[in-house]
């Protein structure tokens, strides 16, 4: 599928082709070698065009209209985690149903034209319009309406996934991916998250695919939820019963984790940012902490950089544009260490960043994306 839209804004400087910010930090490289897996990341699921509105004082009103100071879209859903891998360096691989109408269009040009995303194994369905979502957000909150079908009987993802070093999957209770056993037994790495359980079973048997998964990314009411605990931290223990990793998050607390493969736990603080959009940022805090599994950091270290991906996420529109790449990442840690006294415990947390931000990716802070809209086209 092509497309000759582009995403146009109101600093097209920072809407660069993934391609050429990726190739300025690979977190792999220290560790890829001839015959390694095409891909570090694979992953699947149904891709929104997300239509975002912020800047609203409060709830809209029945019988009143409402009008935001901000708007942007799009591609959300699965998109949001793709992107974020993808900015983050990562060579990822996404299979998703797409509608073959001009949002379908949209974001299949988005992702794979503007974030190199691989898209081979997805398809195009004709006569399938594209599920959309629109989310606003105020008082630090969001609020979603969403509308979609269920794609064709076709599977989306493949029967045999591709090779892969790592893959994100989101559990169903009481349902069954059989990508996951697949890949497992392949040598891929399992990292899941879950939505909330509308049954309300909690049970963690339903979770069968749980069993070849390394790690798992709940938030802390599902932990409990799932585990019965009365404290976030004493779940992610006893989750560890069922998953090597555990990780809660905590909101504004920031995360926890345990690794009983090592015996290691570890807490990182929330990083206190102004927050524009939280659309995705739990999608963005997953890809943080891929990213630094796949690359053999500590567990702190990993836990600190989701967050730190996470909290930059929030100050943008959006859950697959506002996910940061190195650029911000770098600009984020030089203004850390022009400023030490205002927040010398990031400056002491966050010292493995400066062996992976270059010099030559600062840019002045803080940094703002583009908006872009639908419907906008390039030159020519």
């Amino acid at each position: 599928m092509t497309s000759s839209h582009t995403l146009v804004g109101e600093e097209p400087e920072h809407l660069t082709r993934a391609g050429h910010r990726q190739a300025q930090v690979d977190p792999l490289a220290a560790r890829r070698a001839p015959g390694d897996p095409p891909w570090d990341v694979y992953l699947t699921g149904t891709v929104f065009l997300d239509i975002i509105f912020t800047g609203l004082d409060s709830a809209p009103v029945r019988g009143t209209e409402s009008w935001a100071r901000g708007m942007g879209s799009s591609p959300g859903g699965v998109a949001n985690m793709a992107s974020a891998l993808a900015r983050l360096g990562l060579r990822t691989s996404l299979a998703a149903a797409f509608g073959d109408d001009h949002y379908g269009e949209y974001c299949w040009d988005a992702l794979e034209q503007g974030e190199g995303i691989d898209l081979t194994p997805s398809r195009t369905v004709p006569g399938w319009h594209s599920p959309v979502t629109v989310s606003m957000a105020y008082e630090g909150e969001r609020t979603m309406v969403s509308h979609g079908h269920e794609p064709p009987p076709e599977e989306p993802a493949p029967d045999c996934p591709p090779r892969a070093r790592a893959a994100v999957a989101s559990l169903t209770p009481g349902r069954r991916a059989p990508w996951i056993a697949q890949a497992a037994r392949g040598g891929t790495r399992i990292f899941a998250d879950v939505g909330w359980d509308d049954t309300g079973a909690w049970d963690l048997a339903g979770l069968s695919d749980l069993e070849h998964c390394e790690a798992f990314l709940p938030n802390a009411e599902e932990a409990k939820r799932y585990t019965g605990a009365d404290c976030p931290r004493l779940a992610a223990h006893a989750l560890t019963e069922h998953v090597p990793v555990a990780v809660v998050t905590l909101g504004s607390e920031g995360a926890y984790a345990v690794d009983r493969r090592t015996g290691e736990a570890a807490e990182v603080p929330a990083i206190a940012v102004e927050a524009l959009d939280p659309t995705g940022a739990g999608d963005v805090f997953v890809a943080g902490f891929v990213t630094g599994s796949l690359a053999g950091w500590p567990l702190a270290d990993r836990l600190a950089f989701a967050g730190l991906t996470a909290a930059l996420s929030v100050q943008e529109f959006g859950g697959s544009l506002s996910a940061p790449g190195w650029s911000e990442i770098g600009a984020w840690w030089r203004r850390v260490q022009s400023l030490p006294a205002q927040d010398p415990m990031a400056l002491e947390r966050y010292a493995f960043l400066d062996r992976l931000v270059p010099e030559e990716l600062d840019r002045p802070w803080p940094l703002r994306r583009a908006v872009p809209t639908i419907g906008f086209r390039g030159p020519g």
